[in-house]
């Protein structure tokens, strides 16, 4: 992979979007290879996945603009199609997602990091969706991830106005997490995931499923969906497992059965 560098540790995946000279700008090749990597580990087990970006500078710091300026309308719309399905892999995968976000995650940056359940946030994150200062929109899932993340009045204010928002601001409107002051961000973001390794890892991945297909929904009709779920878990070893563990006081040994 070219624009891409993946490492797994500890049933942990790390996916670094890797072009620096660009400032980690999603063109079409790395788009492809994100999807294709996602396709990939969707079925390998993975307790957790991490999205960052190389060097310290940016995240993402949206889509390459050189390789956009040129596209014919039905080029770009094929663009935007694709970066839809690939950040659709990324919010639907199997393991819970964090983005841990240093410096610029603008546009398709902030897209990808709204793609993850997580967003956790360096001091100097900056994160916005400036697109209507080129004349366009948001292309990748913007328009609706933002809203869903920070309500509608909040996500039209960003986006009609291209501002950018700074990390503790981020923090406060609901778009991250937190803000990792102190220590590295990708430490913070391997703390969390081995936190969340070390749960039933089918019960982990069905909190993410049942979060997901209700969201949107009424309250009664998203708890209709719990049931079936919760009682899918008693058909597990993991869920024998970790009450017998808090009955005996002792950490559980959970083994994906």
């Amino acid at each position: 992979m070219e624009n891409l560098q993946f490492d797994v540790l500890d049933g942990v995946g790390v996916i670094t979007l890797h072009r620096p000279k660009a400032l980690n700008a999603l063109n079409p090749a790395l788009m492809d290879e994100l999807g294709a990597l996602l396709a990939e580990q969707a079925s390998t087990g993975l307790k957790a996945l991490i999205v960052t970006g190389s060097g310290d500078r940016a995240f993402a710091a949206g889509a390459d603009i050189s390789s956009m300026s040129t596209m014919t309308s039905m080029e770009a719309e094929a663009f935007s199609a694709n970066g839809q399905s690939v950040l659709h892999q990324l919010e639907n995968f199997p393991a819970p997602t964090i983005a841990a976000v240093k410096g610029f995650a603008l546009g398709g940056g902030c897209e990808v990091a709204m793609a993850c359940d997580l967003v956790l946030a360096a001091p100097t994150a900056v994160f916005g969706q400036p697109e209507v200062s080129l004349g366009v929109i948001p292309g990748f899932g913007g328009t609706q991830r933002l809203a869903r993340r920070v309500g509608r009045q909040r996500a039209l204010e960003l986006m009609l106005t291209g501002r950018n928002v700074r990390a503790e601001e981020a923090v406060s409107i609901g778009l991250a997490l937190k803000v990792v002051d102190e220590g590295d961000v990708m430490d913070a973001a391997h703390s969390l995931a081995a936190r969340i390794a070390r749960k039933g890892p089918a019960s982990v991945r069905w909190v993410k499923q049942v979060s997901h297909e209700t969201e949107g929904r009424d309250a009664e009709a998203g708890m209709s969906a719990e049931p079936s779920l919760f009682a899918l878990c008693f058909s597990t070893q993991d869920q024998k497992e970790g009450m017998k563990a808090f009955l005996e006081k002792r950490k559980a040994e959970f083994r994906n059965e």
